[in-house]
């Protein structure tokens, strides 16, 4: 299936690129959430004449992106949990936990923008915690966690 992109897509392509995807990931993702438009010659015609405005909402959300890492770029976090006497922590601490402290931090992030590629944080210590707030913007702040 051939698509032209809205936005840019990790991986895939930028806004206005015309690209062939696997049917399903076309049908059922990329253009019910509308991030492209399948690639016909009436759409090609309707994105050239909203090109202008989709390139501006990209550059709105680039430049937004990169003004919340310059804030995040401060931001240092304690979080207290419970733990036992090794270190373990009773439970762990997840991407969710994450995006609450940062948010009341000052800074607003979704949990779908936090990246723990070990998986949920089990045990004391200091942590650096990727967060990827656009595909060209990704930032670094460093956790330290504590027992109750």
């Amino acid at each position: 299936m051939e698509v032209i992109l809205l936005e840019k897509i990790a991986k895939l392509g930028k806004l206005g690129d015309k690209v062939t995807v696997k049917n399903g990931y076309g049908r059922n993702f990329l253009i019910p959430f509308s991030k492209a438009l399948p690639a016909t010659e009436a759409n090609l015609a309707t994105f050239e004449a909203r090109r202008a405005e989709l390139e501006k909402a990209a550059n709105d959300q680039l430049s937004g992106a990169q003004k919340r890492a310059e804030e995040m770029a401060e931001i240092e976090l304690t979080l207290t949990a419970k733990a036992g006497d090794e270190g373990k922590l009773f439970g762990s601490i997840g991407p969710r936990d994450l995006a609450e402290a940062i948010t009341s931090a000052g800074v607003a992030v979704a949990k779908s923008e936090i990246r723990l590629p070990e998986g949920p944080i089990r045990a004391v210590g200091e942590y650096d915690v990727g967060i990827q707030l656009h595909s060209d913007v990704a930032a670094t702040i460093k956790v330290f966690i504590e027992a109750e």
